[in-house]
């Protein structure tokens, strides 16, 4: 199967967890009906994303959110990458993105490694780690068209994560994210175009639609990247699916062309793993 369709669910949060969960499975199905096989949520889809709404938004997985996408994933008979909720785990908070099969099986559970925080004067300031801890394996799966790396907004800075993912045999990588109004015009389409064309790769990112009355407003424009790194689709502000038929032909034909992987001068330099 060199073609399938993805799916990238630009979700309008709201502070109601169960309103959220309900239009989530709902956007799934539509995009189940579109044909899509692999559907993505946004960074913090049941939850308003905030240090101090973490806490009080957290389950455990499984959990009732996670029960839900599970549910609707075998209905749909699809893949469906739950975005990211709240996490809790013996006392400790992740930010966490549970993936599961057309079956309804948990198939991996990503927990975002690097944590946000950062401080722009006079633009934002935030620190995730004031509620949130780190998680510390790579998140893989696989699926009959391709083997999918998982990251969650922050890691996308971090290349070397993708560069793990691509030598792993991944040939796309999905990151639930929500980016902000200072870094999203400045750093969201590039970092994608640059995870991709490094690692010839396709590159997803679901973010929540935009809220200006939000604590935290995020920048909205879920996109995807292809190998060549052309934006071959991307969302407005507001709620909305965007969908991407995604052409593993096109990938390899790119690695054909300008074989990066075979030129690497592993002699002098590389990027490893330090845990499997």
């Amino acid at each position: 199967m060199a073609t399938f369709r993805l799916a990238l669910i630009q979700l309008q949060v709201s502070s109601v967890k169960s309103d959220n969960l309900t239009r989530a499975c709902g956007l799934i199905w539509e995009a189940a009906k579109q044909g899509a096989k692999i559907v993505s949520l946004p960074e913090c889809f049941n939850s308003p994303y905030g240090t101090k709404y973490f806490p009080e938004y957290a389950e455990k997985i499984p959990g009732d959110s996670t029960q839900k996408l599970s549910e609707v994933a075998k209905k749909c008979s699809i893949y469906v990458i739950g975005g990211s909720i709240p996490e809790e785990d013996a006392g400790k908070l992740y930010n966490t993105c549970a993936v599961f099969g057309p079956d309804g099986t948990l198939l991996v559970k990503h927990r975002k490694l690097h944590l946000f925080d950062i401080d722009v004067p006079g633009k934002i300031t935030f620190q995730e780690s004031k509620t949130l801890s780190p998680g510390d394996s790579f998140s893989t799966f696989d699926t009959p068209y391709c083997r999918v790396g998982l990251g969650i907004c922050y890691d996308i800075r971090f290349a070397e994560l993708a560069q793990i993912y691509a030598q792993r045999g991944c040939q796309l990588l999905v990151y639930p994210a929500a980016f902000n109004l200072t870094t999203g015009p400045a750093h969201w389409e590039l970092l994608q175009r640059g995870r991709a064309v490094d690692n010839q790769v396709y590159v997803a990112t679901a973010s929540p639609a935009r809220d200006d009355r939000a604590s935290y407003v995020a920048w909205g424009h879920s996109t995807v990247v292809s190998p060549w790194g052309e934006v071959l689709v991307k969302a407005g502000t507001e709620e909305m699916i965007v969908y991407s038929d995604i052409d593993l032909k096109k990938l390899a034909e790119i690695r054909q062309q300008i074989p990066i992987f075979s030129q690497k001068r592993s002699d002098l330099y590389a990027v490893e793993a330090k845990k499997p």
